[in-house]
């Protein structure tokens, strides 16, 4: 009767026949030295040079990925994989399979993902050549800030390829991307969901390729970027969307009864426009950030936060349309008493500084009103069970 499998190791492959049969010696090595039962699992992703064949006669267990992309690979190799833990890592020989101990290690003691640090800052060590300098000093540092700053998370280095995890995590993490960005779903998936997460120190050698890297710097740090955005409404949107308002609405009330000194400089009706259309965009802003809040969680991406059930608890469909009609005919009301001064004065010239204290709030109130009840109705449509 075959021993259960505690440790798979994932492999992704792209021709990789040069390096992928020290990789596979590597990690039969890293193996043994756990004193754990375990498999190679090498999800090849359309190889055409022979990694297959290679794979197979050194006893890997081979995964066909027909569907191109990091993710798609490592995702497909998981699901293949047998074993209790996974560890993934590069088959490029960047990383180093014999000394997998310390991952084993964390993940035996309870924890859900175990990420490699190579960074220097976070006690890691990068061979020289192994990285290039902009990714070393600017890319990797400030990306993994962006990460531990959004997501509240201690990771050092949040695009280091070798880690390990838990197949339990690894289904609760219920991870999507196929491209590059897959590792940092990973990291924030983790965070989001409050998983125990750990990192090990490790060596980046340089690969042993023969051949330009898979990875372009410049499009896939933008995705990587992209995605953390993206799971971070409340930085890309929220934040951004209430600074605008404040800052309009600040302006906005006192301009509506006259002219305002602000350091020597005086505001008029123009400054009064310009306060509206920061308070119209600030609102269209935090609608985005209610949406964007709340769409991934509708798909069952991330958890809902208190914050957002209390944010969406308050614009239900019923109160929103209460409150956007009732901005909205206050808005129209001003818009109709400036008509009726421009029809006392039989049509002709006006005031134009009074006039437009008087329709600019009204024009604002109008088009904050209607937005109102539009996002009430949109939100409504998720049918979003918000309560944590």
């Amino acid at each position: 009767m075959n021993q259960p499998v505690e440790v798979s190791i994932v492999m992704p492959c792209l021709n990789e026949a040069g390096t992928l049969e020290r990789c596979i010696l590597q990690a039969r090595e890293g193996l043994e030295k756990t004193g754990r039962t375990g498999e190679i699992v090498v999800a090849d992703n359309g190889s055409t040079d022979g990694s297959q064949a290679l794979a197979r006669a050194l006893g890997a267990e081979l995964v066909d990925v027909p569907r191109r992309g990091y993710g798609s690979a490592l995702r497909a190799g998981t699901l293949a994989a047998r074993g209790r833990w996974i560890i993934m890592g590069d088959s490029d020989l960047s990383y180093d399979f014999s000394n997998l101990a310390p991952f084993v290690e964390k993940l035996s003691e309870g924890y859900d993902l175990v990420m490699g640090c190579r960074l220097p800052s976070g006690g890691g060590r990068i061979d020289p050549g192994a990285m290039p300098w902009l990714n070393r000093w600017l890319g990797n540092p400030i990306l993994s800030f962006i990460g531990r700053l959004l997501f509240d998370t201690r990771i050092t280095d949040f695009h280091c390829g070798l880690r390990g995890y838990s197949r339990e995590a690894f289904e609760r993490m219920e991870l999507t991307t196929r491209g590059m960005e897959f590792a940092t779903e990973m990291v924030v998936k983790a965070a989001l969901k409050k998983m125990r997460i750990a990192e090990v120190p490790i060596t980046l050698h340089k690969d042993g390729r023969s051949r330009p890297p898979h990875l372009r710097r410049w499009r896939d740090g933008w995705r990587h970027l992209r995605f953390m955005l993206l799971f971070s409404p409340r930085w890309l949107f929220f934040y951004p969307g209430l600074i605008l308002s404040a800052f309009g609405l600040v302006l906005f009330l006192p301009l509506s009864f006259g002219d305002v000194k602000v350091a020597g400089v005086r505001l008029e009706s123009g400054a009064l426009a310009i306060s509206g259309m920061s308070m119209i965009v600030g609102f269209q802003v935090l609608a985005f950030a209610l949406w964007a809040g709340s769409h991934p969680v509708v798909r069952g991406l991330r958890p809902p936060s208190l914050f957002l059930s209390k944010c969406l608890g308050f614009f239900s469909l019923e109160r929103g349309i209460v409150l956007g009609g009732l901005i909205a005919v206050a808005g129209a009301a001003l818009v109709l008493h400036a008509i009726l001064i421009w029809r006392s004065a039989s049509f002709g010239n006006l005031n134009a500084p009074e006039i437009l204290r008087i329709i600019i709030p009204g024009t604002t109130a109008i088009s904050i009103g209607v937005q109102m009840i539009f996002t009430s109705f949109f939100l409504s449509l998720l049918d979003l069970n918000t309560e944590s």
